[in-house]
């Protein structure tokens, strides 16, 4: 009978760790982001671990996204690109945690014109959607991974090529949460969707006057301040999409569903197709593909 590993994704807001044996998932523990590790990103996979070690023994953990950054659990490092599955698995780090070996996967780099951008946790969730659709790692292909930072990717021949960085998640909360754009919460008329629409309506407009329509049009025409969120959203999605060149590609689109929703919506408006890929299911894939990978490398 084959013991019981653990993978998990480990994140700046949150910490996802998946108990699994004999091929599925049978534990799920959350916890805080790496940003909030109170007493340490150690303790913080101690405690965690420590209530399944007292349900039965584990073999090992394998872990991605912010747990591999510098002052975490153990910096990781990053793969540059282009980097296809063997290069970026090649650069583990590893330590030992509750008494347990610990891996933790590195991130990925790229230069762009000389500009430097990074990736932490996409690329584990980018390899498993590899592996879970195999067509993708044949020819090219792009992929999106909408978030706090969206990043567009290339892909080629099961590589990844390149891949650009936008920010647009959080500027989106630093505009609806901190900024007077939105104001107080009013009553007035129209929805989200509604705001969103029109966002995207306004997508060709330059970004920076676009955005205070979001409060004029509370103050002259009674929107509601969920309008207003929406009409931002829809702004800065559309401004990103518009900024990107290759308007006859399809696009793979791997996030939480309710955002990958939005970004469907203005691909769309765009005359670009989208198809989804489970965020979750490609994460764990990755996560498993690297253990793999470490298996076959002990002696």
């Amino acid at each position: 009978m084959s013991i019981a590993h653990v993978l998990g994704d480990w994140g700046t807001s949150r910490l996802r760790l998946y108990r699994i044996g004999g091929g599925a998932v049978t534990g799920r523990l959350d916890g805080p982001g790496i940003a909030a590790a109170a007493g340490g990103a150690g303790a913080v996979l101690a405690d965690r671990l420590g209530q399944w070690l007292v349900e039965g023994p584990l073999e090992s953990v394998t872990l991605c996204g912010m747990a591999g950054a510098r002052g975490a659990l153990i910096e990781a490092g990053y793969a540059p690109c282009p980097a296809s599955r063997d290069d970026w698995l090649r650069s583990q780090s590893r330590l030992n945690v509750a008494g347990l070996p610990v891996a933790v996967l590195p991130g990925l780099s790229c230069r762009s014109g000389g500009v430097p951008d990074v990736m932490r946790g996409e690329e584990t969730q980018i390899f498993g959607a590899l592996s879970l659709h195999p067509e993708l790692a044949r020819g090219e292909h792009v992929i999106a991974l909408p978030g706090t930072h969206c990043k567009w990717v290339r892909l080629r021949d099961g590589a990844v090529e390149a891949f650009s960085t936008w920010p647009t998640g959080e500027f989106f909360a630093l505009l609806s949460e901190q900024s007077t754009l939105t104001g107080p919460p009013s009553p007035g008329s129209g929805t989200f969707d509604d705001g969103f629409e029109r966002g995207l309506a306004r997508r060709c407009d330059p970004v920076m006057t676009a955005l205070f329509e979001a409060r004029a049009a509370r103050m002259l025409d009674g929107r509601s301040r969920e309008w207003s969120r929406g009409l931002l959203s829809g702004l800065l999605i559309g401004a990103e999409l518009a900024a990107l060149s290759d308007a006859e590609s399809d696009v793979a689109l791997i996030g939480e569903p309710e955002l990958v929703a939005l970004y469907e919506r203005a691909l769309a408006q765009s005359g670009r197709t989208a198809r989804r890929i489970d965020a979750e299911a490609a994460v764990i894939a990755g996560l498993e593909l690297a253990r793999g990978a470490e298996r076959k490398d002990k002696p």
